[in-house]
């Protein structure tokens, strides 16, 4: 699993360099996913705008990942495609994650209320 990140300031950029986030790769994205957030700033925005197929067990990781966060963290995705927003919207996960529509706009700051 290939991810590839970039801070700056209290953002974290999580880039998903796969096009399934599938019962294949879960374990992967996890442990992948483990090592980047040790230490890592308040916000981290997954991007998901390469992912084109996501299935019960890639929701299931993003899900995993966001309960492993501490108190002060939040995940966050961005540019989800058709199919991945789809999944988010049926299962009604779009209510448990901030959804930026660009990357661009979530690095802008925003307040905790938001």
């Amino acid at each position: 699993m290939k991810l590839e990140s970039k801070t700056r300031g209290e953002v974290m950029m999580v880039s998903i360099a796969e096009q399934r986030l599938d019962a294949a790769v879960t374990v992967d994205f996890k442990d992948a996913m483990r090592g980047l957030l040790n230490g890592a700033p308040a916000r981290i925005v997954l991007d998901m705008s390469r992912v084109r197929f996501l299935d019960s067990s890639g929701l299931g990781a993003i899900i995993s990942v966001r309960k492993s966060l501490d108190q002060t963290q939040e995940l966050e995705l961005a540019e989800l495609t058709p199919a991945v927003e789809k999944v988010f919207h049926l299962t009604r996960m779009d209510t448990l994650f901030p959804i930026h529509a660009s990357t661009q706009s979530a690095w802008e700051p925003r307040s905790r209320a938001s």
